[in-house]
């Protein structure tokens, strides 16, 4: 069964800095692009940051760029999102998924997928 897990959301005053890891069972990531979303209550869920399986190229929304870093280390079958300068506008649940498209493709419009499997989210709560 595949199945992703994020992890390591909590809450956070503005400017400080979390790493949220996205954990994968049932199958290898390195065959996968993974994307970062996020949802904020009464908004459409957003594309924040794409890795390419190799972990070669990624992408960011423009909103998150110079901010947050999108990383994977596929030995241990995992991606992170490492979140710096974090701003209140920044809250929200956060997943993960995974795309075996294009596994080498995190260029424009990448956040339409399709992405067929997804974590269960992590809240990230920025607030002082």
């Amino acid at each position: 069964q595949l199945q992703l897990v994020e992890s390591g959301g909590g809450l956070v005053q503005p400017g400080g800095s979390l790493r949220l890891s996205c954990a994968a069972s049932g199958f290898t990531l390195d065959a996968y692009r993974i994307g970062w979303f996020r949802q904020a209550p009464g908004k459409e869920r957003e594309g924040v940051s794409c890795i390419t399986n190799t972990g070669g190229t990624s992408n960011y929304a423009d909103s998150v760029k110079g901010r947050f870093t999108i990383l994977r280390d596929n030995a241990k079958n995992t991606v992170y999102l490492q979140m710096n300068s974090l701003k209140p506008e920044d809250t929200a649940v956060y997943y993960c998924a995974a795309a075996r498209q294009s596994p080498g493709w995190c260029g424009r419009d990448w956040y339409r997928g399709p992405f067929a499997s997804w974590g269960q989210g992590t809240q990230v709560t920025v607030s002082s």
